[in-house]
């Protein structure tokens, strides 16, 4: 069975100022996503689903889901935050999404196949894709009792933002695979030079540059939402009352491999990544799209 591609495009663009995932970068008119359904597409991927809120679910489905719809199977998941296992309820104004193992989680009753998961605002790049289902197609007959999971990771220096801080997960391996994974918020290098960030016990630490980042590119069996599942309601007990914790894949991940469930490969890549964290990096975005399209990656219309 081809993979699925599992979007995550229910953010509140909070930093951005409003849904960066529908902002044209293109020179016709295309989003960032537009770029990585098109990849999806030639590198094998059978089908898309979209996680989305049903505040834009209209919007999104005209600006963006309609124009995949006749080039690849196109299906929505909605995160809400009422989404929440029995016997656990929303706490009094609580507004921020439950994190990204919770929107993964909106899409568990569709996804019987391998999937890959990514941001609906990140450029990843061809050979990415390329490398995603060249692992899945490694990993499909496997019966070692281990779940096999991958990610395509990046030097945490290309992936910081010029005017602001980035949440990244950042990433330890040995001989290829990946050891441990942490996510820490508000990454940036500060007046001293050194890049910092903040862990996930609160505390400000050095982060080196030189890092292994995950930017949530992630292969996965469906076999994964049972233990999301289960992760999340033990989230859920510890943090379930505070009004901006979050729930992180990386920690999920982090815990199937601490537990020897799971391994994780780590892909390597010759494409480069770029995103849109604050409006300032629009440019940058634009200019590298264009760059690409000049050295014929990519044609200049892309559906036309």
């Amino acid at each position: 069975m081809k993979p699925t591609l599992l979007v995550l495009a229910a953010g509140m663009g909070s930093r951005y100022g409003g849904l960066k995932q529908m902002d044209p970068m293109g020179p016709n008119g295309e989003t960032v996503l537009d770029y990585s359904v098109y990849d999806a597409i030639r590198a094998g991927f059978g089908r898309v689903v979209f996680i989305i809120r049903h505040d834009f679910a209209d919007e999104f489905k005209a600006q963006v889901g309609d124009k995949f719809s006749d080039k690849i199977e196109v299906d929505y998941a909605y995160q809400d935050l009422n989404d929440l296992p029995e016997g656990f309820s929303l706490p009094e104004g609580r507004t921020k999404p439950w994190g990204t193992t919770h929107a993964i989680l909106a899409a568990r009753d569709i996804m019987p196949t391998p999937f890959a998961v990514i941001n609906a605002d990140d450029f990843y790049g061809s050979d990415s894709f390329k490398q995603i289902t060249s692992y899945f197609d490694a990993t499909a007959k496997s019966t070692d009792g281990v779940d096999h999971y991958c990610m395509v990771g990046y030097k945490l220096q290309n992936t910081l933002s010029e005017h602001g801080s980035v949440n990244r997960g950042i990433c330890s391996d040995e001989n290829g695979f990946l050891k441990d994974v942490e996510e820490h918020t508000e990454i940036q290098v500060e007046e001293d030079g050194v890049c910092r960030g903040e862990n996930l016990a609160g505390d400000r630490v050095e982060v080196s540059v030189d890092s292994i980042a995950s930017m949530n590119f992630w292969g996965f069996p469906p076999s994964i939402m049972k233990d999301l599942e289960e992760h999340f309601i033990a989230f859920l007990k510890e943090r379930g009352t505070e009004m901006k914790s979050e729930c992180y894949i990386p920690t999920v991940v982090d815990e199937m491999l601490k537990s020897g469930k799971a391994d994780c490969n780590i892909l390597e890549t010759s494409s480069s990544w770029f995103g849109v964290t604050y409006p300032e990096d629009k440019e940058m975005c634009v200019n590298s799209i264009r760059t690409l399209i000049d050295q014929g990656e990519y044609p200049a219309n892309l559906w036309g």
